[in-house]
């Protein structure tokens, strides 16, 4: 059903927006939900993606813009009203008669004065943002790290670009993945009759992306609700030759020296793909990207053992710290001395043995590459 005064669709959105900053729900989650709850047509929901999307990752930039304008705490409705309405005004610039007169029309009537009046002098009032995090709208022990790990026109670059939304990727096969995922499948180099292990498979793009190429693909994760997803996709997609199965991989439950190629997209802090999960960036810790590495590092000590002799081992995270990457691979090759690192060349940047991409190399997620060939 068409919206013409575009309120209905910022009901919807302030919906999503209060039970994402309260109740902590998972943006790409909720929005879909939402959406398939409602009558809007598409181009209003569109818009409530994009107001969404966008007031979550702005959320620290729209509370800084709202706040000089608020002499006392407001209600959460409200709060999320006067985000959106910031992020329309300075982030979409949308004229300020617009973005005002409909996020005013979708607040609570009681409140309808104050966010009209806060958000005509965001409107009106210049803007000298106080520091990177607030303009960027991340953490600043995000903009640190990565400015530590990456130097500081790569890393501003990368969180600049990942407050951009992502675009929607399809395989050939109809399966949507960024590229960045295609392109660690590639370094993977699975070929048709190989035995081949993803050790952290869910929800199975990478491994049904492996299984194109007509290997055996063996997709192993330890929780078996996400092992319904891989298998839920795989059969979808019609890959007879993917078998999905509930495994941990710290404690392979598998024959040493088996696979021919042994895939360890590991779980990662995340920050190469804020640009497609709005609210991580204000979910994920600081500590998380050290506990995280000793899982990697666990990982693919474990995933070592079950490749054969002359066969491929990958790792592969989408984060861009070095603690979860040239960290975790300098520990782990320090252990095993049979293993040779194979580069895997363009689009891949230098990344120590591996490679990296970062969002604003190719558009696509940001990711890193390590490859071996085992003795």
């Amino acid at each position: 059903m068409s919206d013409p005064s575009g309120i209905k669709a910022r009901e919807y959105a302030l919906d999503a927006l209060v039970r994402i900053n309260e109740e902590g729900a998972y943006a790409n989650i909720l929005v879909p939900r939402v959406l398939e709850r409602s009558d809007l047509d598409a181009r209003d929901r569109g818009l409530v993606t994009e107001l969404v999307y966008g007031a979550t990752r702005a959320r620290r930039a729209c509370d800084w813009l709202v706040d000089r304008f608020l002499f006392e705490p407001v209600e959460p409705r409200v709060r999320a009203a006067l985000q959106m309405g910031a992020y329309q005004l300075v982030h979409l610039e949308k004229p300020p008669h617009a973005a005002v007169s409909t996020t005013v029309g979708a607040s609570p009537k009681r409140a309808r004065g104050l966010v009209n009046a806060v958000l005509r002098r965001v409107a009106e009032a210049p803007i000298d943002w106080p520091d990177d995090g607030t303009w960027l709208s991340y953490p600043d022990w995000i903009i640190e790290r990565l400015v530590d790990d990456l130097g500081d026109d790569d890393a501003i670059a990368a969180l600049k670009r990942m407050n951009r939304a992502a675009e929607v990727s399809t395989r050939p096969d109809g399966y949507v993945q960024d590229r960045a995922s295609q392109f660690v499948v590639a370094a993977v180099g699975a070929e048709r009759n190989e035995l081949v292990l993803d050790v952290c498979a869910a929800p199975g793009g990478k491994a049904t992306a492996m299984a194109e190429t007509g290997a055996h693909v063996v997709a192993a994760d330890r929780r078996p609700k996400r092992v319904v997803l891989v298998r839920d996709n795989s059969g979808r997609l019609g890959y007879e030759n993917v078998a999905a199965v509930a495994a941990d991989g710290n404690q392979p439950p598998f024959r040493p020296r088996r696979f021919d190629r042994v895939l360890v997209d590991a779980p990662c802090s995340g920050l190469g793909v804020l640009r497609r999960r709005p609210d991580a960036r204000w979910r994920v810790t600081e500590d998380a990207v050290d506990r995280l590495a000793v899982v990697q590092l666990d990982l693919l000590t474990a995933a070592a053992d079950l490749v054969r002799p002359g066969g491929t081992l990958v790792y592969s995270v989408c984060t861009l710290t070095r603690r979860e990457s040239l960290d975790v691979v300098d520990s782990f090759t320090d252990r095993r001395g049979d293993l040779e690192a194979v580069p895997p060349g363009d689009p891949w940047r230098p990344w120590g043995s591996g490679g990296m991409l970062l969002p604003q190399d190719q558009d696509t997620d940001g990711m890193v590459v390590f490859r071996w060939k085992v003795g």
